[in-house]
């Protein structure tokens, strides 16, 4: 089973995000925050298409050799762990474990040419949840990628209803995905987080995306007031 001891930095791309989030061109439009975003493209790839996008990371600390040296090495043990579990992701618009590596390293490599001027520009924020330096409702759209759920073991279950809360505070409207954990099964943390938020007047819904990597992680969390 695919497993990792804490969580790592590993980079997605813009599309992977339009998909795994179902993000329409008007939601592109929003002023967006991406939670644990790490070294993924989305925020470089937003911005050269003229999009607001902030990503904030306790990772962000660090300054770019460090975050090189870091993602080169998690990139070596990603890539034997998904070798040895091959079974349980979905091989088709990646088609091998080796496409993989070569796909998420181009995502990082274009995160670290932008780092320094996203850096300078503030598009990068050193802020770890569950508490975040930004006001109340300062943005539209929160969006979460693999990192709660995922990270189930890792993280329990009072961190995460506490960063979930504190994503529903900064944003108007949040999104999680994946809703499984690491090793494919569902995160126990679904029901009870989704229980808690519509005890406090969220409207909270379980949604099919069009995005499938790991073996039935095609759903995301959808959160937004109902009041």
């Amino acid at each position: 089973m695919f497993t990792l001891d804490q969580v790592v930095p590993w980079g997605r791309s813009f599309d992977e995000y339009r998909r795994m989030f179902s993000l329409a061109e008007t939601d592109l439009g929003l002023n967006i925050i991406g939670c644990g975003d790490g070294p993924a493209s989305f925020n470089v790839e937003a911005t050269r298409r003229g999009l607001s996008v902030i990503s904030a990371d306790p990772i962000y600390k660090w300054n770019t050799p460090d975050l090189r040296g870091r993602i080169e090495s998690t990139h070596a043990q990603i890539v034997e762990e998904t070798r040895r579990n091959a079974e349980e992701f979905v091989w088709d618009s990646i088609v091998s474990v080796e496409e993989l590596g070569r796909v998420r390293m181009a995502a990082m490599q274009g995160f670290l040419s932008d780092y320094d001027s996203g850096k300078a520009q503030s598009r990068y924020v050193d802020a770890a949840l569950p508490t975040y330096p930004f006001g109340d409702a300062s943005f539209d759209l929160a969006l979460c990628s693999h990192f709660l759920f995922l990270y189930t073991s890792q993280l329990g279950e009072t961190f995460h209803r506490s960063a979930v809360r504190e994503m529903c505070r900064v944003a108007t409207e949040v999104r999680i995905f994946p809703l499984l954990q690491l090793g494919g099964r569902p995160s126990p943390f679904v029901d009870s987080v989704a229980d808690d938020l519509r005890n406090s007047a969220f409207d909270v819904s379980i949604e099919t995306v069009q995005y499938e990597f790991q073996r039935g992680g095609n759903q995301m969390m959808r959160i937004r007031s109902s009041g």
